[in-house]
């Protein structure tokens, strides 16, 4: 399936309210509005094609650039290609959603997000810190540093509130993920929770969002879902 007609398929599959929701969430034209889940038959025929992928993350329309996440191979881009994309990624749900998440799933994974971490940058702290997230909800415990998340975590505690919007709700998911999907440090995230406490997320043109972790962790173990691991991390 070539480009033009991937195009043509997504354009198909665009809802005019799928768009309106994207468009308030920091979206902007051109975009078609394209559920998620609308996407995974087409992904389906395609499966992996790296060339499609850049051809349609360089459009900047959000849908094709949200399947082009999905159609990417991760081992297949360099640290360079992944901060390009990053660089090209105009707001969180491609930030957070597609280019860490396509990372999630490299082996580079863990160099390049400690980078974005400590960028200073608010999307790519977003990302780095969202890779995480993917990550410890996805893969085995033992592939982690139980040292280098305890560090991780102790940077969170001192910094969260300080930190740009977009960052702070990363920090926040990637303390819950901790809580819930990594065992050796579930008590140490419950008191770093409780220690932070409540986030406040301010938002252009929105109420802020208040975020609680420790609730959150709470809610998750009583449910019995603490360990719970992803099987797949891309759609």
């Amino acid at each position: 399936m070539d480009f033009e007609t991937v195009m043509q398929e997504l354009e198909v599959l665009g809802k005019e309210r799928t768009k309106k929701m994207y468009l308030s969430n920091g979206a902007h034209e051109p975009l078609f509005g394209v559920a998620t889940g609308a996407m995974k038959p087409l992904a389906k025929i395609i499966k992996i094609n790296q060339r499609l992928a850049e051809e349609l993350y360089a459009t900047g329309n959000y849908d094709a650039m949200y399947f082009a996440g999905i159609i990417a191979n991760p081992n297949g881009m360099t640290e360079a290609d992944y901060n390009r994309w990053l660089d090209e990624a105009y707001f969180y749900m491609l930030s957070d959603y597609v280019v860490a998440v396509t990372l999630s799933e490299s082996e580079i994974a863990q160099d390049v997000a400690d980078q974005w971490i400590v960028s200073g940058q608010e999307l790519k702290m977003s990302a780095g810190w969202s890779c995480y997230c993917w990550l410890l909800g996805n893969r085995k415990d033992h592939e982690f540093s139980e040292s280098k998340i305890s560090n991780m975590l102790d940077i969170l505690k001192n910094s969260i509130h300080a930190s740009p919007a977009r960052t702070k709700s990363a920090m926040n998911n990637f303390l819950n993920t901790v809580g819930v999907s990594f065992l050796p440090l579930h008590e140490k995230a419950v008191e770093t929770a409780k220690e932070v406490g409540i986030v406040e997320v301010k938002r252009d043109k929105k109420k802020s969002s208040f975020l609680n972790a420790y609730e959150n962790i709470q809610k998750q173990t009583d449910r019995g879902k603490l360990g719970f691991k992803r099987k797949y991390v891309r759609c």
